[in-house]
């Protein structure tokens, strides 16, 4: 199968953002697709006209986009099947369905919706399989003329044959055999002319030449009625890949939702997450490389990515692994001003910046800096700004206590002496020495004349930078913030201990 190009779809409906889950089989439809050197597509399936939104597709496209998976055909780029929108579809799969009708392999059914609920009711209370009793399959024509008459807009059935078994096969799974006694005889055409998955899905895949479809676990009960509606219109069946479910962490039974937290590709990137964590962190749940491997870039996905090695069983989903990959490639994979890049936009967002001031490059420089002051103690970009606020901010304007700059020192008299004296040793330091190694040296100095520890030394001027107890380095702080602004921090510092 590698040898030869794959055509893979992504074909979600626009009634939500995309989730993990779906996003995931995105994923390895698209990965499998460039391996092959095949083609991946973007199809929109929006028969659900009452909860399509325009939004929830312009979200789907800008999380495929975010994650870097670019589509080859598609609605909004076009490509030899369009359209690829199935509301703009319809008479395919009407003349599809007719076709059915018209070789006996499918039904007109004008059974009411207060029939359906009546027989459902029944079947349950007689604790009884619920499904369609093939009333229509052989209605008489009179019945048909009456229902015609009462202006019953029919919907038509698949007809299952009512003996034999059929065989369903997934590439990652035993093979599927069903009595076909089983099989309902569900809708693949509605009253109003749209199409159901049923048979939309099977006809575009064919149609669109699509060789490898790629969905969830769920699609395996009703996998054996689409074998049979591919057979039914003498077609080849693509081949099928069945992703495992993604499961709550353990110890939270069932399968993930929105109700745990966040799901949605978007939530991650709003919530500070990099793409290529993000997308490490999905591909590993249910599929692996081998047994040590965990990093992964995009093009190392592409080249390595096989089919046979996604895994049928359930994929847990720990947050935590999450919040380790990301870490990892802020610290380690990103560059200093790649990482204040991105973190830009949240800087602006939490109104750290305002968006003149970001969007001037005379300031990137001094952005950059203090933004790596944080780089290997974040997980997350949406926690930059709470970390480096106050390095945008005037001397005057830090409000912390007093009691903050002692530290371990004795009391506030010592801590004001120790905050004096370097005030005055850095406006001596000679500009070629105003760095982090240098300032080092400096209050090293200081600390051996003093007799004090270097840690009683260095922590008031640390608390004085940033007004806090929690800081990055004290000394890459005065660096970035430079010799005048580092004396202002200071000499507000002097003050408060001074009136303490």
């Amino acid at each position: 199968m590698a040898n030869t190009p794959a055509r893979t779809r992504y074909a979600p409906s626009p009634t939500g953002l995309p989730h993990i889950g779906n996003i995931r089989t995105a994923l390895f439809s698209y990965l499998w697709a460039k391996h092959t050197d095949g083609q991946f597509i973007l199809r929109i399936e929006d028969t659900d006209q009452k909860r399509s939104t325009e939004n929830s597709l312009d979200g789907i496209k800008d999380s495929l986009r975010w994650l870097g998976m670019v589509w080859d055909e598609g609605p909004d780029i076009g490509g030899p099947y369009a359209p690829y929108t199935q509301s703009e579809r319809l008479p395919l799969y009407q003349a599809h369905a007719r076709k059915l009708v018209d070789e006996g392999k499918a039904y007109y059914c004008y059974c009411s919706r207060e029939r359906l609920d009546t027989l459902r009711r029944s079947q349950e209370a007689q604790k009884l399989p619920t499904g369609y009793d093939r009333r229509c399959r052989n209605i008489s024509p009179a019945e048909v003329e009456e229902a015609r008459a009462a202006d019953i807009q029919p919907v038509i059935r698949f007809k299952v044959p009512l003996e034999g078994k059929t065989t369903f096969h997934d590439s990652i799974r035993k093979a599927i055999t069903v009595e076909n006694s089983t099989l309902e005889d569900l809708i693949i055409l509605k009253g109003d002319g749209f199409p159901t998955y049923h048979l939309a899905a099977m006809v575009d895949d064919h149609l669109m030449e699509i060789t490898h479809v790629m969905r969830g676990t769920e699609w395996l009960a009703t996998a054996p009625l689409h074998q049979l509606i591919i057979e039914a219109f003498g077609w080849t069946a693509p081949v099928f890949v069945h992703a495992p479910v993604i499961l709550n962490p353990p110890g939270k039974p069932g399968k993930l939702s929105k109700r745990e937290g966040a799901v949605f590709v978007a939530d991650y990137r709003d919530l500070g997450y990099l793409p290529e964590a993000l997308l490490n962190f999905i591909v590993l749940m249910g599929w692996s490389y081998d047994d040590k491997t965990e990093f992964f870039s995009m093009p190392d996905l592409i080249e390595k990515f096989d089919i046979k090695r996604i895994q049928p069983t359930d994929a847990h989903y720990v947050l935590e692994k999450l919040d380790w990959f990301n870490a990892h490639y802020i610290n380690h994979i990103l560059t200093a001003e790649d990482f204040a890049r991105r973190c830009v936009v949240f800087l602006v967002k939490a109104g750290v910046l305002t968006q003149d001031y970001a969007d001037d490059p005379a300031n990137f420089g001094y952005i950059e800096a203090c933004c790596k002051l944080v780089k290997d103690k974040v997980v997350t970009l949406a926690q930059v700004p709470g970390e480096i606020d106050f390095m945008f901010k005037r001397a005057e304007d830090l409000d912390y206590p007093a009691q903050d700059l002692i530290g371990k020192n004795p009391d506030a008299v010592a801590a004001a002496q120790i905050v004096q004296q370097i005030t005055e040793r850095l406006k001596r330091l000679p500009d070629d020495q105003y760095h982090h190694d240098g300032i080092y040296a400096d209050l090293d100095a200081l600390s051996t004349e003093l007799g004090l520890k270097r840690g009683l030394v260095l922590w008031p001027p640390r608390v004085a930078m940033c007004g806090r107890k929690n800081s990055p380095d004290g000394l890459a702080m005065m660096e970035v913030l430079g010799r005048q602004e580092t004396i202002k921090r200071l000499e507000l510092a002097y003050r408060k201990l001074s009136n303490e």
